[in-house]
């Protein structure tokens, strides 16, 4: 491989990055020959909440995303700092629960956070785990969002997923480090 381009800029994240391209969330980058994604809200952060419901099911979601041309099955998620300047990783997992699934949680969880796609993006994610969820509305997202709530028993939740993939949804890969992090920690210890 050749790393003549390859420079170690961990003192200063901007050294030698030219902008390719600025949008509203999304900055394209080149730093010697590497290209990467940055967002440009809230330092690149984003939350995906693990949220099972009082009755022992376990609350994904559904709907379009443009990048992949595809519906896809997903834990409620959102962008940190996106619209609220003041966001944190809680507050920001709060807001999100209630505006795509109707849930509200009287309280959360931050476990871990970390990159999404670190060869190609800054974003990082965190999981959080929603508990003593109350219904306080229908979800469904805000604006164009179209998001679809379903809400399947735990024991029976890795099959349904699987049986969404062979109907041509798109499964996020991350749903299952959040069905194992239902009932444990990040450090294998119980929850």
């Amino acid at each position: 491989m050749d790393t003549s381009d390859m420079h170690d800029t961990r003192g200063d994240a901007s050294a030698g990055t030219e902008t390719l391209y600025e949008g509203q969330w999304l900055r394209l980058n080149r730093r010697g020959k590497w290209e990467f994604a940055e967002r440009t809200h809230g330092k690149g952060m984003a939350v995906i909440i693990i949220a099972v419901t009082p009755d022992d099911r376990v609350v994904f979601v559904d709907q379009f995303r443009a990048p992949l041309g595809s519906r896809t099955i997903e834990m409620p998620a959102g962008l940190v700092g996106d619209d609220h300047a003041d966001d944190t990783l809680a507050s920001a997992a709060r807001r999100e629960l209630i505006e795509e699934t109707g849930w509200e949680a009287a309280r959360v969880d931050v476990l871990l956070v970390g990159p999404t796609s670190s060869g190609m993006s800054n974003e990082r994610i965190a999981f959080v785990r929603a508990l003593d969820l109350t219904r306080v509305g229908a979800g469904g997202g805000v604006d164009d969002e179209d998001i679809t709530v379903h809400e399947i028993p735990r024991a029976e939740a890795p099959a349904w997923l699987m049986a969404r993939q062979a109907e041509g949804y798109e499964l996020d890969l991350k749903l299952w480090a959040g069905l194992w992090m239902i009932d444990r920690n990040p450090d294998g210890s119980p929850a």
